[in-house]
């Protein structure tokens, strides 16, 4: 009886709570395009130095939000279903977020992550989205990118792993989301008998694919450029369990809301050959289905 019971519950229609503020949402960014492709350019002056070999570099929307934040959850699994779907409500602020991207993942003794480099927007039609996705897997700037970060990803897994276990068993493939296309590998390994699944955290933590390579002088290069802290965006959620597994992934398409007010960042990595109008388009195409479903949520779903 109780079963079908909570069968019931988990069937009947979910209210809407109400929304304080139905008008259409008016997002702005921290940035202007003139400002971020100076950003790009300069980043492209430390690869040309030798600093990195690749930096992220990041913008952030933000517009007034009158829906309640668990109503942008579900517009988010609505429009952008993906891995991993959160809902965080700390005090007066919520983390809401459709991550697609695994930042590491513990089961037993094998450690795995996912990164993903490489991203196109979705096509209009059937056949523009084939053609993009093969301009995509052919495209020589955003192999070489990938290649870079699967390799720092390797780097991540084998300092914590058994000698000669790191393996790249799925390296390039295909995912599609709502808006975006990405190019994504699996990396894994076997955790070394003196390593638990808190120091794989570390190892990995932060991904390469949010901050660049070498890690350290990317980050030094992001808070120089960045003109405000990044907040929750790249870094983890996740969750631990009593039988010593864990998986975490990276906080991205993922949208903060306090005091009335929702945030979205979004990022583009920048290496030797980037063009910066087109990598200042890419933090647009990443955002943009998290901004979709504000405005879903905002006019009540």
């Amino acid at each position: 009886a109780k079963i079908e019971f909570v069968e019931r519950e988990l069937e009947r229609p979910l209210s809407k709570p109400p929304c304080a503020d139905t008008s259409p949402i008016d997002v702005s960014s921290n940035v202007s395009r003139e400002h971020f492709e100076e950003m790009v350019r300069t980043a492209k002056e430390y690869i040309a130095a030798g600093d990195i070999y690749q930096v992220v570099l990041s913008q952030r929307f933000e517009t007034k939000l009158g829906a309640d934040p668990f109503t942008v959850y579900r517009a988010l699994r609505h429009v952008n279903p993906s891995p991993y779907m959160y809902f965080i409500r700390m005090g007066g602020r919520s983390i809401v977020g459709s991550s697609p991207e695994m930042l590491v993942r513990v089961e037993g003794r094998r450690i795995e992550t996912h990164p993903i480099a490489g991203t196109r927007p979705r096509g209009r039609s059937e056949e523009e989205d084939v053609r993009l996705a093969e301009e995509l897997k052919r495209n020589e700037k955003e192999r070489a990118e990938h290649v870079m970060l699967v390799d720092l990803g390797r780097n991540d897994v084998g300092r914590v792993s058994a000698y000669g276990s790191v393996k790249v068993p799925t390296y390039m493939a295909l995912e599609r989301y709502s808006h975006v296309m990405h190019l994504v590998s699996i990396v894994e390994g076997k955790l070394a008998e003196e390593y638990d699944r808190l120091d794989a955290l570390a190892a990995c933590f932060p991904a390469g694919t949010v901050s660049g390579a070498p890690k350290v002088r990317a980050m030094e290069i992001i808070a120089e450029l960045e003109n405000r802290r990044r907040g929750p965006y790249a870094g983890a959620v996740g969750y631990l369990d009593f039988a010593g597994n864990l998986d975490f992934c990276i906080t991205i398409r993922t949208v903060l809301i306090e005091n009335g007010r929702a945030y979205v960042q979004a990022g583009a990595g920048i290496v030797a050959d980037s063009n910066p109008a087109a990598e200042y388009e890419e933090t647009r195409d990443k955002a943009r289905g998290v901004i979709r479903a504000l405005e879903l949520a905002q006019a009540g779903l």
